[in-house]
């Protein structure tokens, strides 16, 4: 903790981080509906489907919306998907974005 300022500077900052969703996230539109609600958020990266049946990407933008994206594939996903967990990974402040959107890989 601290000044109620420096927290809030805090959260301001960019930050970018790797996802991994587990479950049954192949097939039921994940991908399409994950990047509609980063697009919503104002949020960069990517998403793609892995060969053992994962859905993986990275996320980068403001740390309070980052969190609300990362919240949003731990909990609720695409409404036909049933997510079993999310694991993040390499999390780390960033100067400036380094995606132009939120792209859909193949």
């Amino acid at each position: 903790g601290g000044g109620g300022c420096a927290a809030m500077a805090e959260d301001e900052g960019l930050v970018s981080v790797d996802y991994e969703v587990f479950g049954k996230v192949q097939g039921v539109f994940f991908r399409k509906y994950t990047q509609g609600e980063a697009k919503r958020l104002g949020l960069v990266g990517w998403v793609q489907n892995t060969s053992h049946g994962t859905v993986q990407g990275q996320i980068q933008g403001p740390t309070a919306r980052v969190r609300e994206l990362q919240e949003w594939l731990r909990k609720i996903g695409s409404p036909q998907s049933r997510i079993s967990r999310a694991e993040f990974s390499n999390e780390k402040k960033i100067k400036a974005l380094e995606h132009k959107e939120f792209q859909i890989l193949k």
